[in-house]
């Protein structure tokens, strides 16, 4: 009978902590359990947004790649229309082209701000001008948001973000799936 007492005890003490760890983490982070909360909302339904979150791909005039120009024709045609369709001011550095052969487009993606330009092909005519909110929204979500800012190139806030996140979200799932369950167990030893 001493035994279970002690035993009931050590069970309520270790629910205690994990109770205080549960709630302190939760109070420290829940601005962050917010972001990550509504970022991971939005960009499950991005592909659902109308083309206010991602834009939809348009269709170039042909999907046979024999009939594409260049990249470097494309790129320099991208720039183009970045400098006299949307802003001078904006740097040109390409950061990525999706090739979509199935439209007959690329998309030119840029490095340093959330401009993207969708172009035949073919004929290198611009057919869409596009804000990359999806883009902005993941780096939010990622905390890569604050290397794109601050400049960092190694991707460090990131990294300490994103394992802080993952730690506090494994905290959460050990500490909660306790205090749902260490009751239960504590009641069914009575």
């Amino acid at each position: 009978m001493l035994k279970q007492q002690e035993n009931r005890q050590q069970q309520a003490k270790v629910l205690r902590v994990f109770r205080k760890v549960h709630r302190i983490t939760g109070a420290l982070l829940f601005v962050f359990f917010f972001i990550v909360a509504v970022t991971g909302l939005l960009l499950g339904w991005k592909k659902n947004s109308n083309g206010y979150l991602l834009a939809k791909s348009y269709k170039g005039s042909s999907t046979d790649t024999k009939n594409w120009l260049s990249i470097d024709s494309l790129s320099r045609k991208a720039i183009h229309y970045l400098h006299d369709s949307v802003d001078a001011n904006l740097t040109g550095t390409i950061d990525r082209i999706d090739f979509r052969p199935e439209k007959g487009m690329v998309k030119i993606l840029f490095n340093d701000h959330f401009t993207a330009l969708q172009l035949d092909a073919s004929t290198g005519a611009l057919l869409h001008i596009e804000t990359r909110r999806a883009d902005f929204i993941e780096k939010i979500h990622d905390g890569s948001v604050v290397d794109h800012y601050l400049g960092i190139t190694s991707g460090s806030f990131k990294l300490f973000y994103t394992s802080v996140m993952g730690a506090a979200l494994l905290l959460f799932t050990v500490t909660g799936f306790w205090l749902w369950y260490g009751p239960k167990r504590m009641r069914a030893r009575k």
